[in-house]
């Protein structure tokens, strides 16, 4: 396998980006046929992303079970919202490592 330039790796995360982005759409909803065709020629050359869409399935499959067993009053306690709280607000006070 040849070396990417730094170009080449940029614009295969971007498709891989774009592609996550239109999974979710597509499971939330409908896409518009060109979006469907970007999606799936991407899928056909893309593993990883192949592995997100049934991993996200997946997930949205048991949420929606769990939403529809009546289990629909859940909540998180406070001492765990606070700490999640603390975690994204040191997540995002860090500088970015974007080159």
């Amino acid at each position: 396998m040849k070396n990417l330039s730094d170009q080449e790796k940029a614009g295969m995360l971007n498709n891989c980006r774009k592609a996550t982005f239109l999974i979710e759409k597509r499971q939330n909803g409908k896409i518009a046929l060109k979006e469907r065709l970007e999606l799936e020629y991407h899928l056909s050359i893309c593993e990883m992303c192949n592995t997100f869409m049934k991993q996200s399935a997946t997930i949205n499959e048991y949420t929606k079970r769990l939403f529809h067993l009546g289990k629909n009053e859940l909540k998180l306690d406070d001492g765990f919202k606070e700490k999640l709280q603390k975690q994204i607000d040191e997540k995002l006070d860090q500088p970015s490592n974007k080159g």
